[in-house]
């Protein structure tokens, strides 16, 4: 059975082997997540050069380490010269949560070793976050790794532009500090809408981090994310064999 032109060709874009589509479709994708990284790439820019470091650390380390949160804390690390091994153990407890997102994380659709490699190094929680939801379980793996790119460059940017215009912004700017709760939190209501009705999964979340408050409260991060895994894996095992509904 031969076939058409027309049909290889549009099946080719669909799957991300050729054509800009996956790019421009990530580029849309990222657009409402990178527009929440500018305030807070800006903050995150302007705070290393009022700690005293040069501008050109900024973008290094939204390039190289790209951890967020991470960062903050590591701009009074570097300041106070802590500790080589407080450093480390720092970024482990920080990030040890994305050992959880792997698990769900459609690695898997990314083809080549440096996809595989890059994907992996720039799996960051808005990327999961977008990847996760219903409608991602068809994306390809050029519109995966597109969409991390985009992130990566909107966090390396604008902490680059906040390190260069950091001495610009008025210190009577507030609000800054917000644009990371504020951006998981619209995050958090997109997941939900696509729960269908799986109402369990946010109280499963709570009844975690209550668990873990209670019984390791100097583990705390790490012990509601083991928590949570667990209970997501028994509720699979107890209802995976049931029938969905689409």
């Amino acid at each position: 059975m031969r076939t058409s032109p027309a049909v290889t060709a549009t099946t080719a874009v669909a799957d991300g082997r050729s054509g800009p589509a996956p790019m421009r479709a990530a580029f849309t994708d990222s657009t409402s997540v990178g527009l929440g990284f500018l305030p807070l790439g800006l903050a995150f820019g302007a705070l290393v050069v009022q700690s005293g470091l040069d501008w050109w650390w900024a973008g290094l380390s939204a390039a190289l380490i790209y951890g967020g949160s991470f960062e903050f804390l590591l701009i009074g690390m570097v300041t106070a010269a802590a500790p080589l091994a407080a450093i480390a153990l720092t970024a482990f407890m920080v990030n040890v949560r994305h050992v959880f997102y792997a698990l769900s994380f459609p690695l898997h659709r990314v083809t080549g070793r440096l996809g595989k490699a890059y994907g992996t190094f720039a799996l960051s929680d808005e990327a999961y976050a977008l990847t996760a939801g219903e409608q991602a379980r068809t994306w390809p793996s050029r519109r995966i790794l597109w969409l991390q790119f985009f992130l990566h460059l909107y966090w390396a940017g604008s902490s680059t532009a906040g390190a260069l215009l950091g001495s610009l912004i008025p210190d009577s700017v507030t609000g800054l500090d917000f644009a990371l709760t504020a951006l998981f939190t619209v995050l958090a209501l997109d997941a939900l809408r696509d729960l269908r009705g799986d109402l369990p999964t946010p109280l499963l979340a709570l009844l975690s981090a209550l668990a873990a408050r209670l019984l390791f409260p100097g583990q705390l991060l790490l012990a509601a994310f083991a928590l949570f895994t667990a209970g997501l894996l028994a509720r699979h095992c107890t209802t995976g064999r049931k029938p969905s509904h689409v």
